[in-house]
């Protein structure tokens, strides 16, 4: 029987091969990583931090770290969760500099068109992102960060409990009530929208 990986699997055994390389110190294995991991440190900085140049330094300053902790990397987690933990840490010292307690989200959910979208359909789209958005900004903290990793960086529940700090039961509670707090604020903007 042929083992199937799943994308974010594969991903994986390609990261966890670059950060061998990282660890022997290969520089050029580290412009790699970056290339791959920036952005998906980025989406998740701005997200907490809703600040672009704030978030830009916390990508630099993690993958600073990245690169002087890769030989501790055991591989007990997947990459991109070992790298986001450092980046929540980052992100988290930020938050704690600037005297904010709070994490929103910013706007940055886009529409996502087909090759040839209507006008309506473009505007449907981005009002759907913009609700999306603000339904998110109003969750706590905690989960919000749980649905960020489930549905943008398809991390499993192990992942998240380790990124958290916390036991895997936890994170289920935490998508529980954020999804049905995401449903009923939709539900709610939906309303809002519906002609008189």
């Amino acid at each position: 029987m042929e083992i199937v990986l799943t994308p974010a699997q594969q991903q994986d055994i390609e990261l966890c091969r670059l950060m061998k390389q990282v660890a022997a110190r290969d520089e050029a294995a580290l412009a790699t990583l970056y290339k791959r991991v920036s952005r998906m440190i980025y989406a998740f900085s701005l997200r907490r931090l809703n600040a672009a140049d704030a978030a830009e330094e916390v990508v630099v300053e993690t993958m600073y770290e990245v690169w002087k902790g890769a030989p501790r990397f055991g591989g007990k987690s997947m990459v991109t969760t070992w790298i986001l933990g450092i980046a929540r840490h980052k992100a988290i010292d930020k938050l704690r500099s600037r005297g904010t307690h709070c994490d929103p989200m910013g706007d940055e959910a886009e529409a996502v068109a087909d090759e040839s979208p209507s006008v309506f359909d473009t505007i449907a789209s981005k009002q759907r992102a913009e609700q999306v958005a603000l339904c998110m900004e109003a969750l706590p903290d905690e989960q919000r960060e749980c649905l960020h990793m489930v549905f943008f960086e398809d991390a499993r529940l192990t992942e998240i409990a380790t990124l958290q700090e916390c036991p895997e039961n936890t994170v289920k509670t935490r998508l529980f009530h954020a999804r049905r707090k995401m449903r009923d604020c939709l539900e709610r903007q939906t309303r809002r929208m519906e002609p008189v």
